[in-house]
């Protein structure tokens, strides 16, 4: 089979520049990723913070971090990574950046160029963006570094926008291909679709991934209209168990989602798991079979633990591996990138199973009609599961079964035994002809 479309099924590596160093340094990781069968490459920011240091607190979007600037570099310009970024397209991959257009860091000059441009109390002092707890709606997190920006309200909103239209302009013409959208909720979707919009002009293929971590479902529901390509969704905190993840599956089964088992926002999942590497198998495992995409972050192919930080990671936090994935790794993303059923956002349905921690999900998708899969997830990390397969009609000649998480095991399948037998916190995935 010819492998998936990127522009359909993105398989994404996260290089978090904070870890990988000056932009110059920055190929080896890129060449790794490619290797793997990556079909994008996402950069979290890379232009200049301000006080506080932080990726997220920009203070000039068209200076590069001094922390990635290439040796022997002449200047900070933005432009100076323009043929890094062609020997990235030249791996095959497709660069993406995030695009951080909710708010700017308070020593930002565009404070007092455009003040105009963002929120700002009673007494005229701009106001830092905020969370709430949503188990205490009295505890609030406030990112003192941050001035927030007013896209909604603003008097001088129109002048605002075509700012951030001649921003997305500059990156593509960079060599950027897409955009990760930070904080997607927290932006008209009106302005999203005129982002949309002007990169299509220039770029057709350009792709915008909206990252909703923490929003709700009422603000995801409002960024249907906003013409962005992808969402993340938040299948890295299933426990296979609660309901809500596959009720929010079939209602945003119409936009398609990227699936990950950690990012940069997220604890490092082999420090919650005390090191597991059957565990990091299962949830990389699960994410391919979940959604229409999936993403890594860099360090995840070596059970890296030390958690990714904005402000403090530096190259020296490079950990020696706990484990190597990578034939894992690239073996899950060519399945998935030549596996129809694995294309697209796709309909889950559990499949009541009488097998303890056992969880039985049938996949079917538009890009393999008269195809169903069983996605068979052990849920226990320690022991061994038996699923009575010839029980549940998912057994016989017509059906084959791909373990996932063995990096010996035949892509092409194997025969489904009537019990079969799950390895700790195994996944497998048997395809068959829908009935």
């Amino acid at each position: 089979m010819s492998p998936a479309s990127p522009l359909q099924t993105p398989i994404i590596y996260n290089l978090f520049p904070r870890l990988a160093g000056r932009a110059d340094q920055w190929l080896p990781h890129c060449q790794r990723a490619a290797a793997l069968g990556f079909t994008w490459l996402y950069l979290n920011p890379i232009s200049e913070p301000g006080f506080s240091g932080s990726l997220y607190a920009t203070k000039d979007y068209y200076r590069l971090n001094p922390a990635f600037v290439p040796a022997g570099a002449a200047s900070d310009d933005l432009a100076v990574i323009g043929p890094i970024l062609r020997q990235i397209r030249e791996l095959g991959l497709r660069p993406i950046v995030d695009l951080v257009i909710n708010h700017t860091s308070k020593d930002s000059p565009l404070v007092h160029e455009h003040p105009d441009w963002y929120v700002r109390n009673a007494h005229g002092a701009v106001e830092s963006p905020y969370a709430v707890d949503p188990d205490d709606p009295s505890k609030r997190t406030v990112w003192g570094d941050l001035a927030e920006i007013d896209n909604a309200g603003s008097r001088d909103r129109e002048a605002l926008w075509a700012y951030w239209e001649r921003l997305v302009e500059a990156y593509l013409e960079l060599g950027f291909e897409g955009f990760r959208c930070d904080a997607a909720y927290k932006v008209p979707a009106e302005l999203w679709r005129r982002l949309v919009d002007v990169a299509a002009q220039r770029n057709p293929e350009a792709h915008f991934f909206a990252e909703t971590l923490g929003c709700t479902l009422e603000q995801t529901r409002a960024l249907r209209a906003s013409g962005l390509h992808f969402f993340f969704n938040s299948s890295k905190w299933w426990d296979f168990e609660a309901p809500w993840a596959l009720e929010q599956h079939h209602e945003f089964e119409s936009i398609p989602s990227i699936a990950f088992p950690e990012s940069h926002d997220t604890p490092r999942l082999a420090e919650e798991t005390g090191g597991s590497e059957a565990v990091q198998r299962q949830r990389y495992a699960f994410a391919a079979t979940y959604s229409a995409g999936l993403m890594l972050p860099i360090g995840y192919e070596y059970g890296f633990r030390r958690r990714l930080d904005v402000v403090q990671t530096q190259p020296s936090d490079w950990e020696t591996p706990l484990f190597d994935l990578t034939g894992f790794v690239a073996r899950v993303n060519r399945f998935k990138s030549s596996t129809p059923l694995l294309h697209g956002e796709g309909s889950l349905r559990r499949i009541d199973s009488r097998a303890p921690d056992v969880v039985v999900l049938e996949r079917r998708s538009a890009a393999a009609p008269g195809e169903v899969g069983w996605v068979t997830i052990n849920k226990a990390w320690y022991e061994e599961r038996w699923l009575p397969a010839g029980e549940l009609g998912i057994a016989g000649p017509a059906v084959r079964l791909v373990r996932l998480c063995r990096d010996t095991a035949p892509l092409g399948g194997e025969p489904v035994p009537e019990y079969l037998a799950l390895a700790p916190a195994e996944v497998v995935l048997i395809l068959g002809r829908a009935g």
